[in-house]
């Protein structure tokens, strides 16, 4: 397979290409330098050797120029005296096989995944817990476990979290101690998460995985651009969800050994928003995650300013190394070139601690691994241009690249099925009309009462098919009464005419 350019050697006299080969391109990497120094376009020429290869490749877009990737470059004369100066021969100007995507869903697909999915590790870091709010945050999720409440949206978090303020007591008892001020903390940190649009973030359709290694039908690598524009001044969101999503490729990819080439290459831009006041268990999970999940075919590639923004545990798992220039004007300047200088493979014809003040934009010292995964000497290197835009997209331009996307019907609706929220709301509302059956029960018991003694009444006065009622023999008594009298009347009338005729 041919390797990747990157760009021509300018160290020495012989002016030998630069490569990065695609077989070790799992060993990670490392992409420093000042601000303006040329690290995006360093990104864009890798991120597009990647994909020619047929490797997806995703990465965050936290200046909005990565976005470039998209569409066709435009020749120039300065490009051109580029490519000539480094002897491309098969160079032409073409876009990259590009989905967007975005946390709150607007300039590129909705990035989704369930509170379940997150963990109680990564929320508490995103919500900026302490270490007592996030042992509760521990108990939450460990009682939604055991009662099978679906953790989906916040929404269900809420819910969860007034189960708790209700049944404190009997939870303290079963799992821990619960305080109502921690119970109110972490309430006010999902009132303020939801109030910088993460909510978008949690909930269905989940993104799944796969949808990130697409390759085209000419078998070209997708590459995933996160608009992070906006996610970047939420920086435990923005780290926080990069873990995560690290952390997922980890626990899903089956092991696959070395390769020919990755499986997908992840860069991490900005990556000391990682590793600032990540606790030590944190750090040791991200050192152990980036350490094994070479052997998934996964290779990752931090960006950051200074090479000791990534701690030395793992700066030693970055095989390839990309350090553009960096300014001494300040002791943590100073430190920061001794740290680089030192992490390279010794080259003889090359002061590296001189070199790496001395670089122009569009330079970079480069050590990549060659054959037998052995660091070659670093070397001082014109990077190779993109064959991209090296700038933004326009909005039209965005949005004809998000509508012909292969995941845009699967991921744009929402998906909001019964969760935690919805099944305690069914199970409140059950307990509330198990409570009204009693008092239906005393009202019916009371007209049934009152129906027994009014029924007893009517049989009473107005009788039965069996006996007569009170009306029934007050009449009869009355006609016959009547009838007496009457008879009586007439009798007399009868005989005193027969004896008055006789008189």
């Amino acid at each position: 397979m041919d390797p990747i350019l990157v760009g021509k050697a300018i160290t020495t006299d012989h002016g030998g290409s630069v490569y990065l080969q695609p077989k070790f391109g799992n060993r990670h990497g490392l992409v420093a330098g000042a601000t303006g120094t040329g690290k995006t376009v360093t990104l864009m020429t890798v991120a597009e050797g990647f994909s020619r290869i047929g490797v997806p490749v995703f990465l965050a877009d936290v200046k909005g120029d990565v976005s470039g990737l998209a569409a066709a470059g435009t020749m120039s004369e300065k490009l051109q005296s580029r490519i000539d100066q480094l002897g491309i021969t098969d160079y032409r100007n073409e876009a990259a096989p590009v989905v967007f995507w975005d946390l709150w869903g607007k300039a590129g697909h909705p990035v989704r995944t369930t509170v379940s999915e997150m963990g109680p590790t990564l929320l508490a870091r995103i919500l900026e817990l302490n270490d007592t709010q996030s042992g509760v945050l521990d108990i939450l999720f460990k009682l939604a476990d055991d009662r099978g409440l679906l953790l989906l949206d916040l929404e269900d978090l809420r819910a969860l979290l007034g189960l708790i303020a209700e049944e404190r007591k009997d939870i303290s008892t079963s799992y821990g101690l619960v305080s109502t001020q921690s119970i109110g903390a972490i309430q006010r940190a999902l009132l303020r998460l939801e109030q910088e649009g993460a909510d978008l973030f949690f909930g269905e359709p989940a993104l799944e995985l796969a949808d990130l290694m697409r390759t085209t039908y000419d078998g070209r690598g997708v590459v995933n651009i996160l608009a992070a524009d906006q996610l970047i001044l939420k920086p435990r969101l923005y780290s926080s969800f990069l873990l995560w999503l690290l952390s997922e490729l980890f626990e899903t990819l089956p092991e696959v050994g070395d390769l020919d080439k990755p499986k997908l290459v992840f860069v991490f831009d900005e990556a000391h928003l990682l590793f600032s006041d990540a606790p030590a268990a944190l750090q040791q999970r991200i050192e152990q995650v980036v350490r094994l999940i070479r052997s998934k075919g996964v290779g990752v590639y931090f960006c950051s300013q200074f090479p000791d923004d990534v701690p030395t545990n793992i700066l030693g798992q970055l095989g390839n190394r990309f350090q553009h220039a960096l300014r001494a004007f300040t002791p943590r300047d100073q430190k920061a070139v001794k740290t680089a200088a030192e992490t390279f493979v010794a080259n003889p014809d090359l002061d590296v601690a001189k070199a790496l003040g001395q670089l122009g934009v569009g330079e970079a010292l480069v050590s990549t691994l060659q054959d037998k995964g052995v660091p070659m000497p670093v070397e001082k290197t014109l990077i190779a241009p993109p064959r991209c835009r090296m700038g933004a997209i326009t909005e039209a331009e965005r949005a004809q690249v998000r509508a012909g996307s292969p995941v845009g019907s699967k991921y744009d609706t929402r998906i909001d099925r019964d969760s935690a929220a919805e099944m305690l709301a069914q199970k409140a509302e059950a307990k509330a009309e198990q409570a009204q059956a009693p008092q239906a029960k005393s009202r019916d018991d009371d007209a049934a009462e009152s129906g027994g003694f009014g029924s007893a009444v009517k049989d009473a006065v107005f009788g039965t098919k069996r006996r007569q009622g009170m009306i029934e023999t007050m009449a009869k008594q009355t006609a016959r009464t009547v009838g007496n009298q009457i008879g009586r009347q007439i009798l007399r009338g009868l005989l005193g005419g027969i004896f008055g005729g006789k008189r």
